[in-house]
Order: structure tokens, then C-alpha cells, then sequence
């Protein structure tokens, strides 16, 4: 990809997610911060003016009183980023919609219009949903299995991308002398019927300036990591050390280039957490003493169910081996399930032991002085681990400061932007326009005929 520079992104939970239930305790942070509008909407502002490339809204539709205080009380990511689209004018706005509890028509005609109202800004984070218990929500008495979830979701994004291509991009001639709306030789219905969805079409909506809604995905199943290198545009994952994002970037685009994709058209966009300090020793305790402040033992150990399908480990002797549970994960984040099982079973870690090494204070390769995140940060990109990153925004004070000290570093660097190239979310991720595919197939049948 020429010119290639680093990507950013935030992720707001202004409250707190997972790992960070008393967030919100920081004197910035309104209690009521994830449902007010005024505060996404400053964020989204700060975000743009140091020229980010995109806000992400995370989601998930089903809560516990045990769910992190931002999923028990947080704004439908659609109608946020709705708002968020007439108050900015850049900065890419990505929202999370499953695709296990949505149909494809609806999705598609969400993110169209949602596309048409940012003028080319949109962008889907295709999920399938882990929290087994959203199926009570609708309708279902269980969770699909991990295969027909992923199956659906691959079914899914096909229909969808078909919606978006209803209309050629010169469908509409709006031509008053003639009195012609449309031009119905480029109005295109879909008429699909598959395994998981049926849709007649066409989408009652025209495409925008870029073409379609970016597809990002997230999951690390070898189902998600498949899913991702056939269909996405970018990737949302994690990676705790720059080899793990190097065998990850090189596992997708191996992946890719089997489905006869461009690896170079696929972005890998980690989430990280940013602490900076005024030397190396004080960013590392500072971030040792927030992750302590934001947590507490009694708060993980009822949130670590979350991955095996709520499963409630309070019941359990918490000085004996972490017991036998894995089963309880097989509807639901089974990937980050196994992983626990796996590690504690290899260090005979206890269940206290395992849920205070992977709800503890986190540590994360992005801490230091401005100078030591942005080294950090230009090492990880040049090395190809990752194409661009999505900061997960916990104190605003931290933000501020990756902002006003790490940014103008990596800038007079060359690795990140100094302004926006584009106004539209692919133009400014140097992602290629999909053709229409009814244009394409017109077009390669006019030249396949021979010249007279």
C-alpha cells in the first residue's frame, strides 16, 4: 500500500468495560457519560482534530448485574453514530451490529443510510455475538453453535454487500426535462435464497461516495480469522507482543491470498491501552495503579464468567485448581475460554490465581514516556504487525496526553498524518471503491466483445 501510515482509532466506554468497573469514578468522567450524546459527540471532535481515522462503538445486547457499568447502560451504536455524522465531517464512524440477531436487509439499509448521512464515512463491525444468553432476547432457546454462527455470518455479509449494490452508481438521473427518476436498467434485485436467509431486494437506497460501508471484523477463532481474511476490509484484534501480531498479520494474509485476495487490502488494527508518563518508571506505575483503582477482586471474579457463558465461578473454593468449566463456553467466547483453561492447566494455577492474572492490572506494550509509546508504536508498524491501532479510551487525561506528546512525534516521523486525504472513511484507510458488481459484469462483457 503506498504511502502506507499508521491508522488510528478510539474505542470509547466511557464508563468502564470489561476489567474496568469503577472507571467511572474518575472526576472527568460523567456517571452518566455512556448515554449522553454531548460527551460522544466532544470525543468524536478531540479525535478528528488530531486527525483519527475512525470512532468504534462496541456492543452487545444482552447484560447480567454483573456486565461492566458501560454495557449496563450505553447508547444503540447506530443512532449514536447518527449523531455523531452531522457533527463531524472526517473522522470515520464504525458501529457493531451481529450478525446472529439481525436481518441482512435491516443491516444493510442501517448502515446505507448511515453511509449517505456521514457522505461516505460508515463503516460495520461484523460480530456473531458470544454472549450465549442474547438468544433469551430473541426469541431462541439457545445460542447458535460456533459453525452456524459463523456460517450465517459468512451468508450475511454476502447478502448484504448484494443489498448494497442494488443501484448502479448512475441509477438516478433525476432528470427534470425528461421527467426521469430512474433508470431502471440499473436497478438491481437480489433475489437470494441460501442456507440461513432469504432476500428478494433491491435496497431502497443508493450507494454513497464510497462505494459501500468499510467491513471491519473481529473475532480470532480459526472460524473469525477465516471469516476475516475472505470477507473483511479490516480486522479488530489483539495481540501482547509484536510477534503475536506478526504471525497474526502473516496468518490473515495467507488466508487471504488462498480466497485470491489482496493481503495489502486488508488493515490489522489491534486494540490497544496507552499510558504515558514523564518517565518510563512512573507510566508503568500509573499504570498499575489505575488498573487497581479501576477493579477490584470481587468485581473480576463475578464478571469472568462473561466468556463461559455467564457461568457464575463465585460458587467455587477459590484456593482449589480452577475447576472444570470449559463445557459452559461452547456457545460463547469458546476462543478466549480455551485459552484461560489452557493456561491454567499448564501453571496448576487456582481459580484465584487465574482470574488475578487475566483480570489483574493489565500490562500492555504501550506504556512509557511520549518518546517510548511512539518508538514502541513505530516498531510494531514497521515490523508489520499491524497496520493501525484502536486506543481503547479509559481516562480522558490519558487520551489528552497521547494526543499533545505522542502524536506530533510520529507525525514529525512521517508515520501518521498531518491532515485527512480524503473525506471519506476508505479514501482516508487508502482502501480501493468497490465497483458495483452489475457495472463490472457490464463492463467485462462489452469488452469481451470482439472488435468488428
Amino acid at each position: 500500500m503506498a504511502g502506507r501510515q499508521l491508522k488510528l482509532g478510539i474505542a470509547p466506554t466511557p464508563t468502564g468495560g470489561p476489567g474496568k468497573n469503577y472507571q467511572w469514578l474518575d472526576p472527568e468522567i460523567p456517571g452518566d457519560a455512556s448515554v449522553d450524546i454531548d460527551w460522544y459527540i466532544a470525543q468524536a471532535r478531540l479525535a478528528e482534530e488530531a486527525k483519527f481515522d475512525f470512532v468504534f462503538i462496541v456492543d452487545s445486547q444482552f447484560i447480567t448485574p454483573d456486565s461492566p457499568p458501560h454495557y449496563l447502560n450505553r447508547l444503540e451504536p447506530l443512532t449514536l453514530l447518527s449523531a455523531l455524522a452531522v457533527t463531524t465531517r472526517h473522522i470515520g464512524l464504525i458501529g457493531t451490529l451481529t450478525t446472529s440477531y439481525n436481518e441482512p436487509f435491516h443491516v444493510a439499509r442501517r448502515f446505507a443510510s448511515l453511509d449517505l448521512i456521514s457522505k461516505g464515512r460508515a463503516g460495520w463491525n461484523v460480530v456473531t455475538s458470544g454472549d450465549a444468553g442474547t438468544a433469551g432476547n430473541f426469541g431462541l432457546d439457545e445460542h447458535y453453535d460456533y459453525d452456524t454462527r459463523y456460517a450465517r455470518g459468512l451468508e450475511h455479509i454476502e447478502v448484504v454487500r448484494g443489498l448494497w449494490d442494488s443501484y448502479e452508481d448512475d441509477a438516478f438521473p433525476r432528470d427534470r426535462r425528461t421527467r426521469l427518476f430512474l433508470d431502471r436498467s440499473r436497478q438491481h434485485a437480489l433475489n437470494h435464497r441460501g442456507e440461513h436467509f432469504s432476500v428478494v431486494g433491491p435496497l431502497n437506497i443508493e450507494r454513497s461516495r464510497q462505494g459501500q460501508p468499510v467491513v471491519f471484523q473481529a473475532g480470532d477463532s480459526e472460524q473469525g480469522r477465516d471469516l476475516g481474511a475472505r470477507t473483511a476490509d479490516a480486522i479488530f484484534t489483539f495481540a501482547a507482543s509484536l510477534e503475536a501480531g506478526q504471525a497474526f498479520y502473516r496468518d490473515i494474509s495467507e488466508r487471504a491470498v488462498a480466497y485470491g485476495r489482496n493481503p495489502d487490502e486488508i488493515l490489522i488494527v489491534p486494540g490497544i491501552s496507552v499510558t504515558i508518563g514523564d518517565t518510563d518508571a512512573e507510566a508503568r506505575e500509573l499504570e498499575r495503579t489505575q488498573g487497581l483503582a479501576d477493579n477490584d477482586f470481587d468485581a473480576a471474579l463475578a464478571e469472568f464468567g462473561r466468556s463461559f457463558g455467564w457461568h457464575d465461578f463465585r460458587q467455587y473454593d477459590l484456593d482449589a485448581p480452577f475447576p472444570d468449566v470449559l463445557h459452559h463456553a461452547e456457545r460463547s467466547f469458546r476462543t478466549q475460554s480455551e485459552r484461560i483453561v489452557a493456561v491454567a492447566k499448564e501453571k496448576d494455577l487456582t481459580l484465584r490465581q487465574t482470574v488475578e492474572l487475566f483480570s489483574g492490572p493489565p500490562r500492555s506494550p504501550f506504556t512509557g514516556t511520549a518518546e517510548t509509546v511512539a518508538n514502541e508504536l513505530q516498531r510494531w508498524f514497521e515490523a508489520r504487525a499491524l497496520d493501525g491501532v484502536n486506543i481503547h479510551t479509559g481516562h480522558p487525561a490519558q487520551l489528552r496526553r497521547f494526543i499533545d506528546e505522542v502524536l506530533p512525534i510520529l507525525r514529525e516521523r512521517g508515520v501518521v498524518r498531518s491532515e485527512y486525504e480524503s473525506d471519506t472513511l476508505r479514501g482516508n484507510l487508502g482502501l480501493p471503491i468497490p465497483e458495483n458488481v452489475h457495472t463490472r459484469a457490464r463492463r467485462e462483457a462489452a469488452d469481451a466483445v470482439p472488435v468488428a
